[in-house]
């Protein structure tokens, strides 16, 4: 049975900073026994060699076997979901997800926020930008449903997946045994897991059929609007995190989504905060103060639009020898979104592939209704 969600956002203060999460313990806002999972940001590079969200886990993991009672491999089965770079404005941060007691949750028969979580099978270096994976993820975010107590894909606001990418090893193992792989460029290859757990949510939430080897990274008009796909260095199989909303369950929280259309798109935030249930926030009107403290984060995919352009003018992004586009598109809608919220402490990553229109990408929202 699904349990009444508690949710949290603490600042990161420094690399290995998990305190954020130890003082909400200490207060018993929640148990760390109770921790279900974390989505979280950190300051390194974002690349195949940011180190700092191995450096996040350990910190927040060790704060969990601290001070509760579960082992430490038991503990390692939390999906701790790390997005590497804090471009621009953007502030280091880790979102909390708790199961909370019944008795201590407002009642309500309204939707509100439930959260399951899974781990796929293993995903071999062979799979990742092939159907094989994509089957992988759908069986394991159709388990995650299950275990949030959710029937009807449509209740289904968010899907946060982290999974494993290439490196030299990997790509050296597969050879190995006989294998291909999608790509030999490690970078890429982390743009190629992102895009194809994204079709491994679609495929689960009836959004897509199952696509075909051939459609991956190129068929573009294949997405999933409610899908946050990171990926690295630091696991083998999909760590697969679902949220949406229960009726029945109780609680404070609830969840929404919408789309930004492409990177300048800051009313597709502001329609993803009111589905998410701050309905009197005015359509035409946006303006941070009406939030009220209301609001607990939002969660953006974004990319480079791959014509070059945003609303007829074009930009060099996706040329730039000094920059990689991935720093700079963050940077770029993590100041719009921003500007919506009137937080920096938000959750925008990039390679967006099969996430959302083409440029553009899923915007999800949590909100505090009590």
């Amino acid at each position: 049975m699904p349990q009444p969600i508690e949710v949290r956002k603490v600042p990161i203060l420094s690399v290995t900073d998990a305190s954020g999460m130890a003082e909400l313990i200490e207060k018993d806002v929640f148990r760390a026994d109770d921790v279900i999972a974390v989505i979280g940001k950190t300051e390194g590079n974002g690349g195949v060699n940011d180190y700092t969200r191995i450096l996040a886990d350990h910190a927040f993991r060790g704060v969990l076997i601290e001070k509760g009672t579960r082992s430490k491999d038991d503990v390692a089965q939390i999906p701790l979901a790390w997005s590497g770079g804090t471009d621009g404005i953007l502030s280091p941060h880790a979102t909390i997800f708790a199961h909370v007691p019944e008795d201590a949750a407002p009642k309500s028969a309204e939707p509100r926020l439930s959260v399951g979580f899974a781990m796929s099978e293993q995903i071999r270096p062979e799979d990742i930008g092939r159907v094989a994976m994509v089957k992988k993820v759908a069986d394991g975010v159709k388990l995650a449903m299950e275990r949030a107590g959710i029937t009807d894909p449509k209740d289904v606001h968010y899907v946060q997946t982290k999974t494993p990418l290439l490196v030299l090893d990997t790509i050296n193992d597969a050879k190995s045994r006989g294998k291909s792989v999608f790509t030999e460029e490690t970078g890429y290859s982390m743009d190629v897991s992102n895009g194809t757990a994204a079709l491994g949510i679609a495929v689960a939430l009836g959004e897509i059929e199952m696509p075909t080897d051939e459609q991956i990274m190129k068929d573009l008009s294949l997405y999933s609007s409610v899908a946050s796909c990171s990926s690295g260095v630091e696991l083998d199989r999909a760590q697969i995190v679902v949220a949406g909303n229960v009726r029945g369950i109780g609680g404070r929280y609830r969840i929404g989504h919408s789309v930004m259309e492409d990177a300048l798109d800051f009313k597709g935030v502001w329609r993803a905060i009111r589905n998410a249930g701050l309905e009197d926030l005015p359509e035409d009107r946006v303006d941070p103060a009406l939030l009220r403290g209301r609001l607990v984060n939002v969660f953006l995919k974004c990319e480079a639009d791959p014509s070059g352009h945003v609303r007829g003018r074009r930009n060099i992004m996706l040329d730039d020898s000094d920059v990689h586009w991935h720093r700079a598109i963050k940077a770029a809608v993590g100041g719009v979104a921003a500007a919506v919220t009137g937080d920096p402490a938000i959750f925008v990553s990039v390679a967006a592939v099969h996430q959302g229109p083409s440029g553009g990408g899923p915007v999800i929202a949590i909100v505090d209704l009590a």
